[in-house]
């Protein structure tokens, strides 16, 4: 969708990837099928230090096509890359997603419309749908249909909004002022020793600018689901993960002192107990929501280890308040 003077904004696409080199060139594959116009899009592909086959497929598509380019981040965390091809990005419009993911034709030439109606949009997304590799169990069909496999339905609206409508990033694009300003993502909640809240930190730096948010229904993308993530290992992770994540955002916001962040484990290591009775019971009882219960405790022991860390260690309290991830030190 041109603006007013009647060319497209440049979008640069960034992928950052590590060790999916078989998805990665399906996911780049379905952004060169766009009906964007050509001309007015890259894709920034950024490795981050993977040890497969994924360099010599990064050069191929680059061979295939003048729209690819591949970087290399070694520093581990996807949020590093991401940051990478953000600085080396050109575009008005940053868009990211993720190396599992296979977008529809029409995905940038929707996404782009809120950036130009002049209602002060910073971030978008929109539909996030699944793509099952196998047929998923009736549990996850029931509970995991959401930001828990970072899926979002909506429908086909689009809503402008002054909150965050759920924004994942496998599904977003940023304006290109509203990310420098903000510092980029911050830390990854998986990235070892870098925990922090990616998307919904930088989503919240986006907001305290005075910036919006949208959600564009007609903006789809397929989300691709490995059986491996239809698992009661995975849910617990994906909840441990939420437990950091939880932590290091409710930090940044309040700032709590000592006793604040005793309190904090104190309530948090409480819930323990009766979310063990819970799973029990429902568990015995064959509800499978019993599941929920169980990976909670994986939630709430990880918010009791964070916010320990914080009470303890005055470098982690620096660590988590900082803002711009963008200059390195």
């Amino acid at each position: 969708m041109p603006d007013d003077t009647g060319v497209s904004p440049f979008v640069s696409v960034v992928i950052p990837t590590y060790n999916r080199s078989g998805l990665l060139a399906k996911t780049v594959e379905s952004f060169l099928q766009q009906t964007y116009p050509a001309d007015r899009f890259e894709i920034i592909i950024v490795d981050n230090n993977s040890s497969d086959d994924t360099p010599a497929v990064i050069d191929e598509l680059a061979e295939q096509s003048s729209q690819v380019r591949g970087l290399t981040e070694l520093r581990k965390g996807a949020h590093f890359a991401r940051n990478t091809g953000g600085r080396a990005a050109k575009g008005e419009i940053l868009y990211f997603t993720d190396d599992d993911m296979l977008a529809d034709a029409r995905l940038l030439e929707k996404i782009v419309e809120p950036f130009l109606i002049g209602a002060e949009v910073g971030s978008a997304s929109g539909r996030i749908i699944p793509s099952w590799e196998t047929e998923p169990p009736v549990w996850v069909l029931e509970h995991c249909r959401n930001e828990l496999l970072s899926l979002n339905d909506l429908g086909v609206a689009t809503i402008i909004s002054d909150t965050d409508p759920g924004v994942f990033i496998c599904h977003q694009a940023v304006l290109r002022e509203a990310f420098f300003l903000a510092g980029g993502f911050n830390p990854d909640t998986n990235a070892g020793e870098l925990v922090g809240d990616n998307e919904t930190g930088l989503n919240i730096k986006i907001r305290d600018l005075g910036y919006r948010f949208a959600y564009v229904g007609g903006s789809v993308i397929r989300h691709v689901i490995p059986e491996s993530r239809m698992s009661q290992r995975y849910l617990n992770s994906r909840f441990a993960d939420q437990g950091f994540c939880d932590s290091y955002t409710v930090y940044r916001k309040t700032i709590p002192g000592a006793a604040r962040l005793s309190l904090a484990m104190l309530r948090n290591a409480a819930m323990v107990l009766p979310n063990s009775v819970a799973a029990g019971v429902r568990a015995a009882t064959g509800n499978s929501a019993w599941r929920l219960n169980f990976a909670r405790l994986f939630y709430l022991r990880n918010r009791v280890v964070y916010d320990f860390r914080l009470f303890r260690s005055e470098q982690w309290r620096r660590f988590a308040l900082r803002n711009d991830w963008l200059t390195d030190d």
